[in-house]
């Protein structure tokens, strides 16, 4: 049984160390939240799905390869002859902030639809992951998110929402539009602070979402850790402390180690103390999944910073 299923659009990605216009090298990778998230659990040990839509060109040779490498499944992605996989730019421009260009529209993984997503549940995974990125991606990809939540309703897969809004991709108003109705089929709701606005008008936003029917809230706080509100209680962890490199990608390395350890059948604390970790592997390397690490390596955090194994 596959433990993760996750849709949505991979990209090809470049990096440069200022910024674009001034030229020089860059760097190639590729970069998607829902496949950060893919490739986190997977290098934790856990078997994961990917459903995504790439071009018939080199960038999206690019991404099924990379996320083949990682042991992410690509049973029911697609290529498609006609559209090109999309791109992303990454400009750093002061310190650990970054600029984000994307180049998506008509592209590929903007093409994703509800007949891609059916055939996946034949055999229906432990949890689903879904995000506000596919959502915002357009109609035929809100409704490839819609099927899937109603077809892990259906066959009692548990469905985790990660927020993750992108204020580039669309409003909050639009996003609230598209996302509130999913909320009584989604155990779990990740989310920022300024995230739950999406969800909720209420003032008590966390209860709210709890009254709405949503088992557990995670919030994050950034460097201010985060905090889970569920039937259990409210449970906080700090983050850990780290030199800051790169943010990007930190809220879904937190993602991955979050599953990972709810998929472990781990006590809430457990949960958010391998969220944390994670999220603090990510901030400390440069690139969205690249610094991503394995269950063994998990405990690297534990040591004094300028320790050498040996």
């Amino acid at each position: 049984m596959t433990d993760v299923l996750t849709l949505g659009e991979t990209m090809a990605a470049f990096r440069t160390a200022g910024p674009l216009r001034l030229g020089g090298a860059a760097q190639l990778s590729v970069a998607g939240a829902e496949s950060t998230v893919a490739i986190g659990l997977s290098r934790l040990g856990h078997q994961v799905e990917w459903i995504g839509v790439t071009g018939a060109d080199e960038p999206g040779e690019l991404v099924r390869r990379t996320l083949r490498a990682e042991g992410v499944g690509l049973t029911w992605a697609r290529v498609d002859p006609d559209r090109p996989t999309g791109l992303i730019l990454f400009e750093s421009r002061v310190g650990d902030i970054s600029r984000v260009t994307y180049h998506r529209a008509g592209s590929a993984g903007s093409g994703l639809a509800s007949s891609d997503v059916g055939p996946a549940f034949g055999t229906p995974p432990r949890l689903l992951h879904v995000t506000g990125i596919t959502c915002a991606l357009g109609s035929d990809p809100y409704q490839a998110v819609r099927t899937a939540v109603e077809r892990a309703v259906a066959a009692g897969t548990r469905v985790c929402l990660d927020v993750n809004h992108r204020h580039r991709l669309w409003s909050v108003d639009k996003a609230a539009a598209a996302l509130r109705p999913l909320l009584p089929s989604i155990d779990l709701v990740i989310a920022s602070d300024d995230e739950l606005a999406v969800l909720t008008d209420a003032a008590d936003r966390v209860r709210a979402l709890r009254d709405a029917g949503v088992g557990e809230v995670v919030v994050k706080h950034g460097a201010g850790g985060a905090t889970s509100h569920s039937d259990l209680g409210v449970v906080h962890r700090a983050a850990r402390q780290v030199p800051v490199v790169d943010t990007v990608g930190a809220g879904d390395a937190f993602v991955a180690g979050l599953l990972s350890a709810l998929l472990d059948g781990a006590d809430v604390p457990a949960r958010l103390d391998r969220a944390v970790t994670t999220g603090a592997f990510a901030v400390a390397t440069r690139g969205d999944w690249e610094g991503l690490p394995t269950r063994d390596e998990l405990a690297l955090m534990d040591h004094e910073p300028g320790t050498a194994l040996r």
